[in-house]
């Protein structure tokens, strides 16, 4: 999961940025489309701006709504490019041997405000990204789909950056169903396109991870991934205290903490971690029902565990419990969920 809750501002413009800009050159105009996120024109152009990822994710829902074009989250991927992420982008540039480069890209993924999980391997002569979206109530069967294709395109457009412009992956897998013919697809992406797999996964030769990237460099790579660590430390001092919970809250999250170990773990009494949650218009249990929320929807998303046995892992004495936790978060019920969100 991402660092930080989601409505914490502690994540560059950039990928916002280009997914208005591609929607303007799809003729939506920019201060519609940030109208749901309740930003200027001229805050995408300030390197001060700092978003949420819920931010994010209601621009990518006015996205699917407007857009005309049925590949639309590809391309708007595909449009953001080494320069769109900053350090991490140096990063990746700057690395001495393309496995290090996937390498640090998976490490310090978090660094491009990450609306999805990614993880890289090596089988049978392909290098093999696996992609998941976050869990998350806003995202349904069509956001899901939104997320995984438009994080293929910023996939195969940092690999053009690097590897050189003759890229191209050999196929691109899909959990979900095809949501109109396959051929479609291999047109658009030029590639196979294979729907209902197990996993969201982009193949390339792994042949391309022996060649030296062009602007590698020995003395210049740890310096910048010194950097990237700070950068990882400061969005951690950036989330504040409720991310400080949170990841005491993740420790157990089946059992309820008490208020006082995690003021004893964070080095403060009781008292004043109630105050500074409540600062941040947070509290214990605010935090812990975020977490279980996320944690339900993955497993009802990604898993085939019963409603009662996820109502065992979060920590709900009965499954009647959870089902009412559960409407009381969503408005809905955790089948209607699971059913939703199985179906594009």
């Amino acid at each position: 999961m991402a660092r930080g809750g989601l409505d914490d501002k502690i994540h560059p413009v950039g990928k916002l940025a280009a997914i208005v800009t591609a929607l303007a050159e799809d003729g939506v105009a920019i201060e519609d489309a940030l109208r749901a996120v309740q930003l200027s024109p001229g805050a995408l152009a300030s390197p001060k701006t700092r978003v949420s990822i819920n931010q994010i994710l209601w621009i990518c829902r006015e996205a699917m709504e407007r857009a005309h074009d049925p590949f639309f989250a590809y391309r708007a991927g595909s449009r953001m490019r080494v320069s769109t992420f900053g350090l991490f982008g140096f990063a990746i540039l700057t690395s001495t041997n393309f496995r290090q480069t996937v390498r640090v890209a998976a490490k310090y993924h978090e660094l491009t405000t990450p609306l999805a999980g990614i993880s890289f391997r090596e089988e049978a002569a392909c290098g093999i990204w696996t992609v998941d979206p976050e869990p998350h109530p806003l995202i349904d069967a069509r956001l899901y789909r939104f997320l995984v294709e438009m994080q293929f395109g910023i996939h195969v457009s940092l690999h053009r950056d690097v590897m050189g412009p003759a890229f191209k992956p050999t196929a691109f897998r899909f959990s979900y169903p095809a949501p109109m013919p396959a051929q479609r697809y291999r047109e658009a992406f030029s590639c196979d396109a294979l729907f209902d797999q197990p996993s969201n996964e982009m193949a390339f030769d792994a042949t391309l991870l022996d060649a030296v990237p062009p602007l590698g460099d020995r003395l210049t790579s740890p310096t910048v991934l010194k950097m990237c660590d700070e950068l990882l430390e400061e969005f951690d001092l950036r989330k504040g205290v409720s991310g400080k919970v949170r990841e005491a809250l993740l420790a157990n999250l089946a059992e309820p903490t008490p208020i006082e170990d995690i003021a004893r773990h964070l080095g403060q009494s009781p008292r004043t971690l109630r105050r500074r949650l409540q600062e941040e218009g947070a509290s214990v249990q605010k935090l812990r029902d975020e977490l279980r929320l996320q944690v339900a929807i993955k497993y009802l998303r990604d898993t085939d565990v019963t409603v009662e046995e996820a109502s065992n892992v979060l920590g709900f004495n009965e499954a009647a419990n959870f089902r009412r936790a559960f409407a009381r978060w969503t408005n809905m019920s955790p089948q209607q969920f699971r059913a939703i969100a199985s179906n594009a």
